[in-house]
């Protein structure tokens, strides 16, 4: 149940840290203006607090293993917003930051 708490979490994070940096990048890069900067500002604040959700105390941890979380996530929302394709180089590495933040996050440890 943790583990699965603890996934849900990094999705939720992942969806709010990704959506906010591209919300800030269409406002600048794209010209959308300061209502779309704004609102990615919120959104990243609002990743700060979700991160601090997870059940592990450890905030080195948490945002080390985020880390692969975050680079799976952002291949993802490129193909899904800005119609990116990744390459089999994209995923592999996607695949290994992800099975990275496993093991960070979800080896048996001896407390």
């Amino acid at each position: 149940m943790l583990i699965a708490r603890s996934v849900a979490l990094f999705a939720v994070a992942a969806l709010f840290e990704i959506g906010g940096a591209w919300l800030v990048w269409q406002g600048v890069r794209e010209h959308r203006g300061w209502i779309w900067i704004g609102a990615g500002v919120a959104a990243l604040g609002v990743y700060g607090f979700v991160a601090t959700l997870q059940p592990d105390a450890d905030f080195g941890r948490i945002l080390a293993a985020y880390g692969g979380v975050f680079v799976a996530g952002s291949i993802a929302w490129g193909m899904v917003a800005d119609g990116y394709r990744p390459d089999r180089w994209d995923v592999t590495g996607a695949l290994i930051c992800l099975a990275g933040m496993a093991v960070i996050m979800y080896a048996p440890r001896d407390h």
